[in-house]
């Protein structure tokens, strides 16, 4: 299931066929990871002070999570109906297959970083040129992870990039093994299953800018790995927060209804898509033996079969079914520790809607679930800018991004006070060169919380 749940959300497929919030005085270091459960009254309050902010969610909405109480009233919208487009918007399969097709494709202008991994794969992390000159170097940095087969290239990533750019915000799109014309340079794709590249992705990204906060964006397959992910680091995560759109959490589940009814058609067409991505790499595959088997793979009528002829046998599973168990992100959702939002549509025909591991985010005081009544895959033509503008989602996911960047520059503020008038640490040093690691007490705070983007505090 390699890239089932991911791939059709995007557009090219279906076209053609606090990191670190801060470094103190080597003095004092907060603890690491900074835990969202220090941050939670200080999010609250923030939150409610936000205009436009409401407690409640409207009925056509399901909302549950828990830590709704911090999240729901930074939700400047959560309020109003879920109205899906006219037409478009009532059958799933109907909108899915608009917003693959004709959603608007924003023009961004990248710089792309190609990033060797350390079994020699590759993947390629595209920047929005200009960036590193007009951003300041602590600017919060948002890395967005499209589904399999995608990348800079899809519309709902374009858009989203966009609205982060506007506010403020540093964004990196990360291309992986094969996907957005990245390079494969090894006998490897990548899996729901295999969380290497993320992992030296975010710590590439982190180490770049040592003074910003990094959160993550992940869509269908991808926000798959970026819950997985999650899950794994626990109280180790680097990242500041995440939000999963589309995730199939279950992929035993999704691949059942995968192959039932109009969903064929998905099958196939996703099929051809990964078939078209190993033909161009067979090459690296050739007189590789084992358990692969490349005709199997290479001409796949199902993305079943070209999981079992490839990717599970990849990566190190018995069968196809113990590679879809032991990759499903809903057995991670447990162990998050960081803000984590996730969005998912009732009729989602990918990413089934009884597969969402709602008990687990209803017991994890980190987690909050939006489920919209329409959406389809990766659709959600519905808001303002509906049918071709932005999805519904994305002034949302906008929302919850600053309401969390906004929170940890609040607690910071407190802390550095509270251990300055202790006198704990004795003198911060205020210092000029933020792209130079040092000891200081950094503030990353948005473009939309204030004009100013760096203070120091002594």
């Amino acid at each position: 299931m390699v890239g089932a749940y991911a791939s059709f959300g995007c557009a090219t497929p279906l076209s053609t066929s606090l990191r670190h919030l801060s470094h103190l005085s080597s003095t004092v270091t907060p603890s690491k990871p900074h835990h969202f459960s220090a941050l939670r009254a200080t999010a609250t309050i923030a939150a409610a002070k936000m205009p436009g902010s409401s407690s409640k969610s409207h009925p056509s909405l399901e909302v549950i999570g828990g830590a709704v109480n911090t999240f729901l009233p930074a939700m400047k919208t959560l309020h109003l109906p879920y109205v899906p487009y006219p037409f478009i918007g009532w059958n799933c399969h109907v909108e899915t297959i608009f917003a693959a097709f004709f959603r608007s494709l924003p023009d961004v202008r990248f710089r792309r970083e190609c990033l060797r991994t350390r079994d020699d794969g590759a993947v390629a992390l595209d920047w929005v040129s200009g960036d590193d000159r007009n951003l300041p170097s602590n600017s919060p940095v948002l890395i967005l992870l499209p589904g399999l087969t995608g990348g800079s290239e899809d519309t709902y990533v374009r858009h989203m990039l966009l609205r982060a750019r506007s506010k403020g915000w540093r964004v990196v799109v990360f291309n992986s093994r094969g996907c957005g014309n990245s390079p494969v340079t090894t006998a490897q794709f990548y899996s729901a299953s295999f969380l290497g590249d993320i992992s030296e992705v975010v710590e590439h990204v982190g180490n770049r800018y040592p003074s910003a906060n990094l959160y993550a964006v992940g869509w269908s397959l991808g926000a798959n790995i970026l819950v997985r992910y999650v899950g794994q680091e626990s109280f180790s995560c680097p990242l500041a927060g995440a939000i999963s759109l589309c995730n199939p959490f279950n992929l035993i589940i999704a691949d059942e209804d995968f192959r039932k009814g109009f969903n064929i058609v998905y099958d196939k067409a996703l099929a051809n898509a990964l078939c078209k991505i190993f033909r161009r790499h067979a090459l690296l595959f050739e007189d590789i033996g084992g358990e692969f088997n490349i005709p199997l793979a290479a001409n796949a009528k199902s993305v079943r079969e070209f999981d079992d002829g490839l990717t599970r046998v990849s990566f190190g599973f018995k069968s196809v079914d113990d590679y879809y168990s032991n990759s499903s992100s809903s057995d991670s959702i447990k162990n998050v520790s960081i803000p984590l939002l996730c969005i998912q549509a009732e009729n989602d025909p990918i990413a089934p809607s009884r597969g969402i591991p709602r008990e687990d985010i209803q017991k994890n005081p980190n987690c909050m679930l939006i489920v919209t009544p329409k959406g389809g895959h990766l659709g959600w033509v519905a808001g303002g800018e509906a049918p071709l503008g932005a999805p519904w989602t994305d002034p949302i996911v906008m929302d919850f991004l600053e309401h969390l960047e906004q929170a940890r520059v609040s607690s910071f503020v407190t802390t550095c006070t509270s251990l300055e008038d202790a006198n704990v640490t004795g003198t911060l040093h205020q210092v000029e060169d933020y792209s130079r690691p040092s000891s200081r007490c950094s503030i990353s705070v948005p473009s939309s919380v204030s004009k100013v983007r760096h203070l120091s505090l002594f």
